[in-house]
């Protein structure tokens, strides 16, 4: 067992990383449900959503079940729950500036869109900072 390892099942790093993949489950199932309401919800739905962007909504959905995949490896301490981290982070920033260069452009939008996004981002970037920190980083 490496220093690693060890140290991502420590008491400290143990507790951080549960925490780690229960606010990402969580904010997962949100994400499902809110993005499905708003895709397969019918008029209604789409109507309370206001100017919602698809692109958004469609990769806030999708990106509800790598989530959810980022949890149980969070959970179970699986080196491959690093780059799954880093890949929602990553991409979840490439989104938001996609998002802001449709703003930028004039494009449709709900005030909400924006603080949903720089809380996704903030909670990607911290999970995969700690993911880093305390998982074990896959061999090549």
């Amino acid at each position: 067992m490496s220093a690693r390892t060890v140290q991502a099942t420590g008491s400290r790093g143990g507790v951080a990383l549960g925490v780690a993949a229960l606010v990402a489950l969580l904010f997962g199932l949100a994400t499902i449900r809110s993005g499905g309401a708003v895709l397969f919800g019918g008029d209604e739905a789409r109507r309370a959503a206001g100017a919602y962007v698809g692109f958004v909504v469609w990769f806030n959905f999708l990106a509800g079940f790598a989530y959810v995949a980022a949890a149980a490896g969070l959970w179970l301490r699986r080196g491959w729950a690093l780059p799954l981290s880093l890949a929602i982070a990553g991409v979840t920033l490439l989104v938001f500036a996609a998002f802001g260069v449709h703003v930028a452009l004039g494009g449709a939008y709900e005030a909400r869109t924006a603080g949903a996004m720089t809380l996704r981002a903030v909670v990607w970037c911290a999970i995969a900072a700690l993911a880093w920190r305390l998982l074990p980083r896959p061999r090549p």
